[in-house]
């Protein structure tokens, strides 16, 4: 059988079990990488496990570098004195040091190579957008981590890290992925709102602004954990389904995500209805950790045979509408997978060879494992703020954004496509590293070689 039973299709259709799964691990609040929030979504994902009938289920515990969140201020006193000290203005970005600096605030665009050359930045409050876009003049993007060690580089007393979503909504995101060894990084840095964002802007047409950065963070070792269980045949190969349990402690963490960890739970629920059925195991896994660095995936992919591993399917940016975006990193069984699936189920299902490299796939494409990035496309007339990921890494990330009949929906091409690629035959293969490395767009290459992520010399 390389298809879905009519009544597995009819049962994904009017299940309330995705919605509740995500109910439930919304509620917890803050899921932050190594704290009780994300323990608790741990539970949560293991009982949803267990009571789906799923198997082996296990959860495994390692340490991380941890982040608490203190308060953060930013204190102007030229050429206008005004204080921002609400979570609405102000937040500082995990993974930075505490700080007390006082300082010239400059601006920076999008904080681009040849910005640093103009302006000589040391010892100062650096401005830059939390935008990605396409900057004009540049021929690429930059990401925060990249915008953050170049503030560092160039001698900066501290980031600010600005949005370009109206709505009083600061971002938030990790300033070190992937090097624990250099947590926390080495300057102070926060996400403010667009709001002062602007305001700071237009007080430097009068003059120098100066102002005052104070955050009280916390950096100490933490513990984070996966949960993961399995289902059909005890093969030497599997196929694993993924998402990440951990979320950001502004907002919820709904789409991001959460809607992810519950359409898992989802997969392996109607799976488990058909185990009988499928030729391949199928291990469902949730990582610890993703934001601050795919923590989780790495020690996965670290302490396992990826030799028994055929393929990856990870769920994240999913669930902000029902058509599914498929990154297939080039990988032919994956997409022919998928592309039948579509045809199939008459489903609007958006595959294209793209690589990303900034959710926990990367863990094993990046050692030659099959994988993709599965999410949803997102829909045009909502908002979003500069990195087009609408709601998330801000307050804003909560379930009245989601809707349950686009996660009902989305279960069925998802469990259909694991369903074909365990029971079709296809030839999964390994890619070398050169392979790999020559399919990482050159923009995101760079990012990785310039903030030491690049996996290869």
């Amino acid at each position: 059988m390389d298809s879905l039973p009519s009544r597995v299709v009819g049962d994904a259709h009017t299940s309330s079990h995705a919605w509740s799964v995500l109910e439930r691990l919304v509620d917890v609040g803050s899921r932050m990488p190594g704290q009780d929030g994300e323990r608790r979504a741990a539970a949560i994902l293991a009982d949803a496990f267990e009571t789906s009938g799923l198997r082996d289920v296990a959860t495994t515990e390692f340490g991380i570098p941890g982040w608490w969140r203190g308060t953060s201020s930013l204190s102007v006193s030229g050429p206008v004195a005004r204080t921002f000290d609400a979570e609405h203005e102000v937040v500082a970005l995990p993974g930075t040091p505490p700080a007390d600096a006082d300082a010239e605030v400059v601006d920076l665009g999008y904080g681009l190579p040849p910005d640093y050359e103009r302006v000589d930045v040391e010892g100062k409050l650096v401005l830059v957008t939390a935008s990605a876009g396409d900057p004009p003049g540049y021929d690429r993007p930059l990401h925060r981590t990249e915008k953050y060690q170049r503030a560092a580089d160039a001698g900066a007393a501290g980031l600010l890290f600005y949005s370009g979503l109206e709505g009083c909504l600061p971002p938030t995101g990790w300033a070190v992925l992937e090097r624990p060894e250099e947590t926390p990084g080495p300057i102070p840095a926060v996400g403010v709102s667009h709001e002062v964002g602007q305001r700071l802007l237009r007080w430097s047409e009068r003059g120098p602004v100066t102002a005052t950065l104070e955050t009280d963070c916390e950096n100490r070792p933490a513990t984070s954990r996966n949960v993961e269980a399995v289902v059909g045949p005890d093969t030497d190969e599997e196929i694993l389904v993924t998402a990440h349990l951990d979320a950001h402690d502004l907002g919820d963490g709904a789409r991001d995500n959460g809607a992810g960890s519950a359409l898992v739970a989802e997969t392996g629920r109607l799976l488990a209805t058909m185990a009988e059925d499928l030729d391949t195991r199928v291990r469902l896994v949730v990582f610890g950790s993703e934001e601050a660095g795919f923590y989780g995936a790495h020690h996965w992919a670290d302490t396992h045979d990826l030799s028994d591993v055929a393929c990856v399917l990870n769920l994240d940016a999913i669930g902000g509408s029902r058509t599914l975006r498929v990154r297939t990193h080039g990988f032919e069984p994956i997409r022919r997978a998928f592309a039948s699936v579509a045809e199939e189920f008459d489903d609007p299902v958006r595959v294209d060879e793209d690589v990303s490299v900034f959710s926990d796939q990367w863990a094993f494409v990046q050692r030659g494992v099959p994988g993709a990035a599965v999410g949803s496309v997102a829909d045009q007339s909502e908002r979003r703020w500069g990195l087009g990921r609408l709601w998330s890494h801000t307050h804003a990330d909560t379930l009245d954004k989601l809707d349950a009949r686009d996660l009902r929906a989305l279960a069925v091409p998802v469990t259909a496509a694991v369903v074909r690629l365990a029971n079709g035959d296809f030839d999964f293969g390994r890619e070398s590293a050169s392979t790999i490395r020559e399919r990482v767009p050159a923009a995101a290459r760079s990012e990785m070689e310039y903030t030491g992520r690049w996996p290869w010399e």
